[in-house]
């Protein structure tokens, strides 16, 4: 049974459609990436998985239950993490007072069940050091992990990632890259949003394609980006 599954979603804000007909599944354990152009709807489609954006048509079930009309807190606690494209900690907060925040009030936990756990969360992701640190004073990699780590803490089966690689050097995304993975390997079900294509492809194991709202490819990573249409669309390009 597919861990996410979407039937013929649609979201219009008037005349402007952000989604059109879309539908997909993502198996537990299984690592979707999803591309495309800017404006293409990609953060739209995190917005409807998670319910911070309500489905005008069409169907969202998640582990086996139709979460079409659940608010975005309930399927937190049912299992949906999320990161944001531009981290926003409790900066004042240190590290491991963002994770207890998160897993607390994200996985309706206590604060002494999440002690333990957070801190295998910082070891995970490589924070363990900054632990007692302001998160406020965490450089950028630094931050992406800790938003890596505060979606991990609310102990979830399915992770979206948004464009969480986006403004790290080349060895910084390198380095965020393989926790991704590690994560991804102990059984972690994902779908990605990136533009960095090399880091989603080390992970992904297909590829979902959407421009203008519309899904013009799923399917495996070489099949995709061998597609004539996805690269003219993606890259802006006649081939």
């Amino acid at each position: 049974m597919p861990i996410l599954e979407l039937n013929g979603v649609s979201k219009s804000f008037g005349a402007l459609v952000v989604a059109e007909d879309i539908s997909f599944s993502v198996e537990a354990g299984e690592a979707l990436g999803v591309i495309g152009p800017n404006g293409a709807g990609k953060s739209t489609l995190f917005n409807l998985i998670t319910g911070n954006l309500s489905v005008a048509k069409g169907t969202v079930h998640f582990d086996g239950r139709d979460v079409t009309n659940v608010p975005p807190m309930q399927r937190c606690f049912a299992g949906m993490g999320r990161t944001f494209q531009i981290p926003q900690p409790f900066e004042r907060l240190t590290v491991y007072e963002n994770l207890l925040v998160a897993g607390a009030f994200g996985s309706e936990s206590s604060e002494a069940e999440m002690s333990e756990f957070c801190a295998e969360i910082l070891v995970e992701t490589g924070l363990i050091a900054k632990a007692n640190r302001p998160a406020g004073s965490l450089t950028l990699l630094e931050r992406k992990r800790l938003e890596l780590a505060r979606a991990l803490a609310t102990r979830p089966k399915l992770l979206l990632l948004d464009e969480i690689a986006g403004g790290l050097t080349e060895g910084e995304c390198r380095q965020l890259v393989a926790t991704i993975k590690r994560v991804h390997q102990r059984g972690m079900a994902i779908i990605w949003i990136e533009h960095v294509l090399h880091a989603l492809n080390a992970v992904a194991e297909k590829i979902l394609v959407l421009n203008f709202g519309r899904m013009i490819g799923h399917g495996d990573p070489q099949t995709i980006m061998n597609s004539r249409e996805v690269r003219e669309i993606y890259l802006g390009m006649e081939v």
